[in-house]
């Protein structure tokens, strides 16, 4: 097999911007097959994706599976699960954007089906590829901090006005909302940096009169290693914080900014265009040290294009995939705790 056929299912934001440009990439992919419903969509999908198939409905490619080998799963939250199981029963091994579902115990029977009929199963974290969370896994693999005793990590945004789209608008039934978006980055990043969780303390506010979910959220976590990660996701956030604080017991280490990919797939740019990737100027580096010892370290380039190599390799050489789907379980049953016991904050 040269190449593996993909079918990305669902051509929005997802689909078209986060999924298809990294598997476009992958020498070993193409993007073979579209599902989607939007005329004006199809057209963009054949003009960015030339000789693709276009399914207008999920139905119709389950019904020819045969003629693609990977699905990936880029609609509305409230679909992920229900589409995910019919792909794995279709014979198809899939790929699911986050939040891998509305309810843990729907992501719990995905992994079920998955396992039953033993094929390949992972979830879109691509935030593990991010250049600030791989240069903060590599000072801690280093032992650069000594021990890790507090992790801040924000996805802050000023956006006073809302877009009016279902993730502002919905219900935590369609998982709408700021903690299932960005948090679901944030919660994922810790888990996969400091371990289970044994506590969980969660704030959640509606801040703007024109949204019908939260959009301003709180997360703190006790790590069973005693780490404490304190995680800020918001819409409505006039002055950024730090991108990411760590605090050690013989260092720091704090960065601003975003990591670039996210500004760069939405430009329309590609990872193989034959420029650098993920990387940022030497003004945008992180700061490491302690007390007056302080030094601007390099920021590791991110990498969102090793989620869909290590796909490949998990489909084409029986490597892992690229992120275990029993992490993104984990991950939901902490959403969901943190959105039960959610209070707002108290008045300073």
């Amino acid at each position: 097999m040269d190449q593996l056929g993909v079918a990305v299912v669902g051509f929005g934001l997802a689909g078209a911007v986060f999924h298809a440009p990294l598997i476009a990439a992958e020498p070993r992919m193409r993007v073979a097959a579209v599902v989607t419903s939007s005329a004006e969509r199809a057209a963009q999908a054949r003009a960015q994706h030339p000789g693709v198939r276009v399914w207008e409905s999920a139905e119709e490619m389950f019904a020819e599976a045969d003629d693609v080998d990977l699905a990936v799963i880029a609609t509305p939250n409230r679909t992920h699960a229900e589409l995910a199981v019919k792909a794995l029963v279709a014979g198809l091994p899939v790929v699911v954007d986050k939040p891998f579902a509305v309810k843990s115990a729907d992501a719990d029977e995905v992994v079920s089906v998955a396992e039953r009929a033993g094929l390949p199963l992972s979830v879109f974290q691509n935030r593990r590829w991010d250049n600030d969370f791989l240069t903060v896994k590599a000072l801690m693999e280093g032992g650069e901090f000594g021990e890790v005793r507090r992790f801040e990590s924000r996805f802050e945004r000023w956006r006073p006005v809302s877009k009016g789209g279902w993730r502002e608008v919905g219900s935590a039934e369609d998982g709408a909302g700021i903690l299932f978006d960005l948090g679901s980055h944030l919660v994922d990043q810790a888990l996969a940096l400091f371990g289970p969780v044994t506590e969980v303390y969660a704030e959640l506010d509606q801040r703007r009169p024109d949204v019908q979910a939260d959009d301003d959220a709180f997360v703190a976590l006790t790590h069973a290693s005693g780490v404490r990660s304190h995680l800020w996701m918001s819409a409505v956030a006039p002055q950024l914080g730090p991108r990411m604080r760590v605090l050690g017991s013989t260092n720091g280490y704090t960065v601003s900014g975003l990591d670039p990919q996210e500004d760069d797939l939405r430009a329309g740019r590609r990872p193989d265009d034959g420029k650098p990737w993920g990387t940022v100027t030497p003004d945008k580096w992180g700061i490491f040290g302690a007390g007056e010892d302080l030094k601007t370290i390099p920021t590791l380039p991110g990498d969102y294009p090793a989620f869909y190599a290590q796909m490949a390799a998990a489909l084409l050489d029986e490597a892992p995939v690229p992120v275990d789907p029993r992490d993104a379980v984990e991950t939901l049953r902490i959403l969901e705790y943190a959105r039960h016991v959610a209070t707002p904050p108290e008045d300073d």
